[in-house]
């Protein structure tokens, strides 16, 4: 392969790598929501375990999918409820898809943004309806390691603490306790979405 073509193509490469990490990089970005709307990108973000940046970035990933709901957004008209000026770190890329289809489809875009978040409300009800079964089955597994602490007891009692079979038992419980641990945060965190209202963001928005 000829030496300039070689180098021609490791130029488009760097060029392309180059942008690509450009897009990724930070920004802050301020936008006028509903309190609906920022409750419904905080639990999603949570419940997911994901950052509020990788959320606009799925949102905003799918040009496509954005123009469809600009063209909608144009025949939607922002009610005049009290909203709040919040920023948000997001990607350089997500916010240049943004600012982009709103100017390409003269379409609002803390309207862009609002219609776009509707679009979780699925996952936040299927999340909502996890959260529900897993605070019914804490208490079973509550009760599971509860249940463990007292055979653990027993076999000291038995067979003494120093017996090979007890300190096994203890490192099975150990674990155990860990996850158990780790399963209370995970409800404690889901607390947040039993408090929310998916009719405030979805009364955030009205057809003209």
């Amino acid at each position: 392969m000829p030496k300039k073509v070689t180098q021609e193509k490791g130029a488009s490469l760097a060029q392309r790598v180059d942008a690509d990490l450009r897009g990724k990089q930070s920004v802050r970005a301020t936008f006028k929501l509903t309190a609906g709307c920022i409750d419904a990108i905080t639990v999603v973000a949570t419940q997911l375990g994901i950052k509020q940046k990788s959320l606009f970035d799925h949102l905003s990933e799918d040009i496509d999918a954005l123009a469809a709901i600009a063209r909608q957004a144009q025949r939607i008209e922002l009610k005049r409820l009290k909203r709040i000026q919040k920023t948000f770190v997001i990607s350089r890329k997500s916010l240049l898809s943004l600012e982009q289809v709103a100017r390409d489809y003269d379409a609002p875009r803390d309207a862009l943004i609002e219609y776009s978040v509707q679009r979780l409300l699925p996952i936040i009800l299927r999340e909502r309806q996890r959260h529900e079964n897993r605070k019914q089955l804490l208490s079973k597994i509550r009760h599971y390691f509860e249940k463990g602490k007292a055979i653990r007891d027993e076999l000291n009692a038995r067979l003494g603490a120093d017996d090979p079979v007890c300190r096994r038992f203890e490192a099975a419980l150990a674990a155990h306790a860990n996850a158990y641990d780790h399963i209370v945060s995970v409800v404690e965190k889901g607390k947040a979405i039993e408090a929310f209202d998916p009719e405030e963001l979805q009364q955030a928005l009205s057809t003209d």
